[in-house]
């Protein structure tokens, strides 16, 4: 009862602060917190902005917790608030809309430390094949602490620098979910604090409702502090290809096809199956990656299709040493079922974390040249596969015209590997693609390439869509009103709304998501 009496105190001393009231010391933010909590104006700062700089945030504190037991302290105050205090956790800052930002309340910062205390690190169960981890860190870290043990997660993204906790609330989505799932489907465990301060831990045997809910719920039932994670033995290299496809019908085709060999031996099956969208002329000579250099450089001239739309089909076979003598027959024996430009074979060999890692290679040069930190107006989008070449013909040929300024991923996947109990929602197909327009703005003079048209393009897609009666799902959605909330999670919208009452009923967790509006004792809206 006293540290939540100080924590009251605590709450109500932040919001002076914000209105210009002085307090006599610092150390009262940290009372009855083993980590900090910050009203540092550089930490505020920081945490009122994302990747998609497309929104800002107003928190009052930041507080960079070390235990679930921070979190749940605040949480809990928050919970006992008259005030309308909310709660929003941020790991790596890489949201879109300001789904991890807040106003009148407090952010978690889960990744980043300050301070000489911090979260546990990964603990390798090597024998029993898999990791717990904190909800703040990076799968980047992750991956080094689990490849000690010759071992590494199933499923991956294809940037490593995200969040843990993050992950998990969304789904975690790159070219080996055909085949694993994505990485919510390889959760064993989960300790959660719910919206009203207790910390739960959830599994296939103990609270398992809550587990379903927190899985891809947008943070709305609950903060991730602690992930129980499935490894597998990890590979030593990884056979990397791309080739060029010009048309559609045949890049899909290829694609579902590889993807329908989950359950065959893995020396019958790539390991990872993903592809890109070419709208650019301007882009196919940089198409491949730096990491290497071609034997057979493409003349454009020769692939480049009437309607200036290629596709490249993005392959890997993982291997150790033990298999290197039979890897080129492996890949030569799948090749031989695809159909694509012969001249475009594009391959080499890499070290597994190297392929993993490969995003942020690009990160990197992006950041040296001041491309990094822009506005990134991205759309995620699953598509039913009966709908994918109309989807094509109106956006790929159509609205995107022949300029793009971001890379534009599709790849198909199992809907067998996503769990349906789980919060994310899905296209009620047996195979559906995600389409990803990773695109970003540039205030170069360059029409296309601003952030306003960009946006405009983005809502001219998805009119399209609806007007054609392709029923998208949103990856990492964003929306403004309830309805259309509730039209996103269709039949799964009672159970969302029952689950959130019962774990979160005065809606503080992830305000930024614009789900449900925060309701107290002091309000006169109910909840909604």
């Amino acid at each position: 009862m006293a540290s939540m009496l100080l924590l009251t105190f605590l709450i109500s001393s932040l919001i002076m602060v914000t209105v210009g009231l002085a307090i006599d010391s610092m150390e009262i933010l940290r009372l009855g917190i083993d980590g900090q909590l910050s009203v540092d104006p550089s930490d505020v700062e920081t945490t009122s902005l994302d990747f998609g700089l497309l929104t800002r945030g107003q928190p009052l504190a930041v507080l960079h917790p070390v235990s679930a037991q921070d979190i749940a302290r605040v949480v809990k105050a928050a919970y006992g608030s008259n005030q309308g205090m909310t709660v929003s956790a941020r790991g790596h800052g890489h949201s879109i809309n300001g789904q991890a930002q807040t106003t009148n309340g407090v952010v978690i910062q889960m990744s980043g430390w300050k301070g000489g205390n911090k979260p546990p690190r990964p603990r390798v169960w090597a024998e029993e094949r898999y990791v717990d981890v904190w909800g703040g860190e990076l799968w980047i870290d992750v991956l080094k602490s689990t490849l000690e043990y010759g071992l590494a997660p199933k499923s991956w993204t294809d940037y490593l620098y995200l969040s843990v906790g993050g992950t998990l609330s969304c789904a975690g989505i790159s070219g080996q979910a055909f085949n694993h799932g994505p990485r919510i489907s390889n959760v064993y465990e989960l300790d959660v604090v719910t919206g009203k301060g207790e910390v739960m831990t959830c599994s296939e045997d103990e609270n398992t409702e809550l587990l379903d809910a927190v899985l891809g719920g947008l943070g709305q039932f609950g903060i991730i502090t602690r992930a129980r994670i499935s490894l597998e033995p990890a590979p030593k290299m990884v056979r990397w290809i791309r080739v060029l496809c010009s048309n559609f019908s045949a890049f899909t085709r290829d694609q579902e096809h590889l993807i329908s060999l989950y359950a065959e031996p893995s020396n019958q099956k790539f390991d990872y199956v993903e592809g890109f969208v070419i709208v650019d002329e301007g882009l196919i000579s940089n198409w491949r990656s730096s990491l290497f250099s071609p034997q057979n450089p493409v003349k454009i001239s020769t692939v480049f299709p009437t309607g200036g739309v290629l596709y490249c089909l993005e392959i890997a076979k993982n291997y150790h040493e033990s298999t290197a003598q039979t890897i080129d027959q492996e890949v030569e024996f799948l090749l031989k079922k695809l159909n694509f430009i012969s001249t475009s074979v594009f391959t080499t060999d890499l070290l597994y974390v190297d392929f993993l890692d490969r995003v942020h290679k690009a990160e990197l040069k992006l950041r040296s040249k001041g491309l990094w930190e822009v506005p990134h107006p991205w759309l995620n989008l699953f598509i039913p596969s009966s709908k994918i070449a109309e989807f094509d013909n109106g956006v790929f040929k159509g609205i995107l015209g022949n300029k793009t300024s971001g890379p534009i991923l599709i790849y198909p996947m199992n809907t067998n590997k996503w769990d349906n109990r789980s919060s994310v929602v899905t296209p009620d197909e047996g195979v559906f693609y995600l389409v990803a327009l990773l695109r970003s703005a540039f205030d170069n003079g360059e029409e296309t390439q601003s952030l306003e048209y960009l946006n405009n393009q983005n809502r001219q897609i998805l009119r399209y869509c609806d007007e054609a009666g392709i029923k998208v799902k949103r990856y990492l959605p964003h929306y403004t009103t309830q309805q259309e909330w509730m039209n996103h999670f269709g039949n799964k919208w009672d159970r969302f709304y029952e689950m959130k009452m019962e774990f979160d009923p005065r809606h503080i967790l992830a305000s930024g998501q614009r789900i449900f509006t925060p309701t107290f004792p002091s309000s006169s809206n109910m909840p909604s």
